[in-house]
């Protein structure tokens, strides 16, 4: 799989297919035309009357009948043609991917058997079908693909084609793009065919044309469940990697008991540690803990059509992710003797980016997929890691350093989605005094109104909503004690509060940092304020870096891993189980899935793992997924995933039916939250014209078995150990579905975007956003040499604080992958899906969805700039374009792909 892509140096961009191959029976500009070259073969479309149980507006191209010619009673030729991805290996290769099997079946002209189905019944009740063998015919380099043909003698009687049934006689799976009839019906499939060798039922395919389950044609219902069982499995057995079984697992492969003890990890799922469901894989159990499954390495079990390493350009993320991980991260590993050494000065830092790093040459191949990173050559032993400088540095060198930017990216930088309304006084915190300490917070009445003075009281603070507040001290508190046990790190529960100005940009107020009661000691919290004396400023700052380790870990864990990737799997798994290929709402939300399950897949083996990337080079060490969970239980719920809730939830806003969004802001220039609320309105117009066509009576949402299904589905087994929460929506009415869907299309476009893109512009210089902090603060029950230590050079207090050199390396390696585009991207509103196109009103309303969009990139051009808007224009800020919805390839800080491909 991913393996296979490494090991290729070959150019492969040329062999990608474009987008659509045919479109609904286009027969110009082909090689495949002649196919197609008949002028008495174009068929009349039907009167016979549809099975649909209501009027509704629909596509021809579905509805063209098999045969209507007038002057043929008995049959007629229906001429196909299939075009198929080729993999890197066979395109490489040639076509005989099988050896001497393959190539007989081609010489035999039996690649593939098709079996058309109708619509109708025969008059005994039974289906009807007519078979052919496809022929293979070239690999065409005009459209990248592969091309085979096949004939139907369709009978006079048969009416209209719904469905076709392929058996792949080759020896491995091929990946299909679309089947296309000479009449005007097209299957589209971007799907993966088994071989007949590895499973004998054969596969199933739908026109394009979207049906309700009360609409499916009666000889197409059996096929429509049969094909939804097929991808349910039955809960047994190592999965296979032709196999394309969707089923649910709790995350219990994340430690590695058999390699050490010390990587073993809890399972994630279940009453101790609540969390959502991954795909299940069946590998055996480790021998040392029985409750966790063995780790792999590649190739992993993702369902086949979640897998598009074999068919993806050398560029695709999952490649370029892998390989920093399997190979640059080790490298980096290698050459770093004293893997606790952090960087001696500030200019050191500064040389990752004006010099790079030599390490050992790694693969050639290595090389092409990572230009950015990786330079080439200095001399036959050497290659140069060299950062690119990320833009935040570049245009102000010391932005990182000052209070008002460290505020201004809560609300315009990487974590835009933690910051909250103070609503009470004094700050309490919810956990057990007992264990944990007195619970009134250290920052006083006193301490605020000495910031604020000249400006309110603190009441008026609180009544007019200037108070405002980063919160990660009942989340990490309980962690704090274990993860000092760890080597090279600390951490504190903290409290950031700040305040609204008139400017309407934040100010920091005070920092609290608290260690609970440990080996006899009492509770020790102390409060930081901006300080004008030597001594209390860079306790600040030291203060500011410990908070934002605590943001970074919060943002990485939570914000961007947990309510993007993770909580995705199960409504991936769940749409595969429980809606048909021709749901329309399976049709509406596919788009918003593809590539997640295999990036997850890859988190899982590299990243989140034990001893991987996360645990390695973030303050709560092995407790970061423990800390992930405790996030899940306390804080996820569904009904605050859409934007407008997240917000009013963090009282960042307010309902308000005659503001643009239908809610007030808190702050009114807010960047996240001002940019966001476009992009969710536009999903929420695209889907409510989506919903409203195929629903046009809220009893057809209810009386949806596969839709309620889908739903109860998520909730009870994806989210199980949230089944019983009231929260959870009901799904009875289009208003309900239309909240739903565009929940979950903001989550895994905009939401994802806001987190991700910006990753390497924000943290790639890691003092601006470091991970972790690997030192108490100077004043936490210091020795005298400490303080003198610290009195002395205080700017080593901080270095040593920050990563270490293999831990900002590692990280920067990684941030840099993560924030970049592939050239193959599919941004949100940028490609019309087959079965949209297909119905005209639908078709209309994405071309509504679409304009709206591009309308959108002109508004936030001019909102950066605004000089009112200070959070998002100003000397040496960088623009805020993470929610513009298109970008170039690359690192670029901007662009909403459709799903979480990254």
């Amino acid at each position: 799989m991913l393996n296979s892509q490494i090991n290729q140096s070959h150019s492969l961009h040329n062999l990608v297919p474009t987008r659509k191959a045919f479109v609904h029976g286009d027969t110009t500009n082909h090689s495949s035309s002649s196919a197609y070259s008949p002028a008495n073969l174009r068929q009349h479309a039907s009167t016979k009357k549809s099975n649909a149980t209501r009027a509704r507006s629909t596509s021809t191209a579905g509805n063209i009948k098999a045969i209507s010619i007038p002057f043929l009673t008995k049959e007629t030729t229906v001429k196909c043609v299939i075009t198929v991805q080729p993999t890197i290996s066979s395109a490489l290769a040639g076509v005989s991917v099988g050896g001497v099997v393959d190539g007989v079946s081609d010489l035999l002209g039996r690649s593939f058997l098709l079996e058309l189905v109708s619509n109708d019944l025969d008059s005994k009740g039974n289906q009807k079908t007519v078979k052919a063998y496809a022929r293979y015919e070239a690999l065409d380099f005009n459209i990248n693909v592969y091309t085979y043909k096949c004939d139907f003698d369709v009978p006079g009687d048969f009416g209209e084609i719904g469905a076709v049934l392929v058996e792949n006689e080759y020896s491995k799976k091929m990946f299909f793009k679309n089947i296309v009839l000479n009449n005007g019906v097209t299957f589209t499939c971007e799907s993966w065919v088994h071989s007949k060798y590895d499973n004998p039922e054969k596969r199933i395919f739908f026109t394009d044309k979207s049906y309700l389950p009360s609409e499916t044609p009666t000889a197409l219902k059996s096929l429509r469940e049969k094909d939804m069982e097929s991808l349910r499995g039955n809960g047994e057995g190592e999965r296979k990697s032709f196999e394309r079984i969707y089923d649910y697992d709790v995350y219990n492969d994340l430690g590695a008991p058999d390699l050490s003890l010390d990587l073993a990890r809890p399972v994630l799922g279940g009453e101790a540690h609540p969390y959502p469901r991954r795909c299940r894989t069946g590998r055996k159990m480790s021998s040392k803990d029985p409750l966790t499954e063995t780790r792999t390495l590649l190739p992993f079990y993702v369902p086949a059509d979640e897998d598009f390493s074999e068919i993806k350009s050398a560029n695709f993320g999952a490649k370029a992710l892998y390989s920093v991980l399997h190979a640059i991260v080790p490298i980096l590993d290698s050459i770093v003797t004293d893997k606790d050494k952090g960087f001696p000065l500030f200019t050191s830092i500064d040389l990752l980016y004006n010099e790079g790093v030599n390490v050992p040459p790694p693969d050639s191949g290595i090389i092409t997929a990572l230009p950015r990173l990786v330079k080439g050559a200095t001399d036959a032993a050497n290659t140069v890691i060299k950062f690119e400088t990320p833009e935040t540095i570049d245009r102000d060198t010391f932005s990182w350093f000052r209070d008002e930017e460290f505020c201004r990216q809560m609300l315009a930088g990487l974590n835009p989605c933690s910051i909250q309304l103070v609503t009470e006084w004094p700050l309490m915190s919810k956990l057990d005094p007992e264990i944990y300490g007195p619970a009134e917070s250290a920052i006083t009445k006193e301490i605020v109104e000495e910031e604020i003075k000249g400006f309110m009281t603190l009441e008026e603070a609180l009544a007019e909503k200037k108070l405002f507040m980063l919160d990660y001290h009942d989340l990490l508190l309980p962690y704090v004690n274990k993860t000092r046990d760890l080597k090279g790190t600390s951490l504190y529960g903290s409290r950031t509060l700040m305040f609204l100005t008139p400017a309407g940009t934040l100010r920091p107020l005070a920092i609290e940092l608290t260690r609970p009661p440990s080996d006899g000691k009492p509770q020790w919290k102390h409060v930081y304020t901006p300080a004008w004396d030597a001594t209390g400023a860079w306790l600040w700052k030291l203060a500011k870096a410990h908070v934002l380790a605590h943001d970074s870990g919060y943002h990485q864990l939570v914000s961007h891993w947990l309510r993007t990737h993770c909580v995705t799997e199960p409504y991936i798994i769940a749409t595969n189980r429980q809606l048909s290929q021709m749901h329309p709402i399976r049709r509406l939300l596919l788009p918003h899935f593809r590539y997640t399950m295999q990036i997850n897949s890859l988190a899982r083996l590299l990243l989140i793992n034990a001893g991987g990337i996360i645990e390695s080079t973030f303050s709560p060490g092995k407790y970061c997924m423990q800390i992930c969970s405790d996030a899940y239980d306390q804080l996820w719920r569904f009904d605050h995933e859409a934007l407008p809730a997240d917000l009013i939830s963090r009282g960042m806003a307010v309902e308000d039916p005659t503001a643009p969004h239908g809610v007030k802001l808190t702050i009114e220039d807010y960047p996240f939250a001002n940019d966001g609320l476009l992009i969710y309105d536009a999903i929420k117009q695209w889907a409510t014209s989506y919903v409203n066509h195929y629903y046009p009576q809220a009893n057809l949402v209810e009386s949806d078995e596969e839709l309620q299904a889908w739903w109860n589905e998520i909730r009870t087994v994806g989210h199980g150990d949230k089944k019983d929460e009231p929260w959870w929506p009901q799904l009875k009415t289009q208003y309900d579905l239309i909240e739903i869907a565009s929940t979950i299309m903001w989550v895994t476009s905009g939401h994802h975007s806001a987190v991700n893109f910006g990753q390497y512009d924000f943290a790639g210089y890691f003092p601006n956003r470091p991970t972790i902090s690997r030192t108490k603060m100077p004043n936490e029950d210091p020795t005298d040499e400490e303080w003198q230590s610290f009195i002395k050079r205080p700017e080593d207090a901080l270095l040593k604080c920050f990563p270490s050199q293999i831990q900002a390396t590692q990280v920067m390696s990684v941030l840099d992958v993560l924030s970049s585009h592939s050239p193959e991207e599919e941004y949100i509103g940028g490609n019309i899906e087959a079965a949209w196109e297909a119905e005209p009103a639908i078709k209309s309303a994405f071309e509504e969805f679409r304009e709206r969009l591009n309308e959108l990139e002109a508004i936030i051009d001019s909102r950066n700039t605004d000089p009112n808007l200070k959070n998002r224009s100003g000397a040496g800020l960088v623009p805020y374009q993470l929610l513009k919805p298109y970008s170039e390839k690359g690192v670029t800080g901007r662009g909403v792909p459709n799903s979480i491909s990254i």
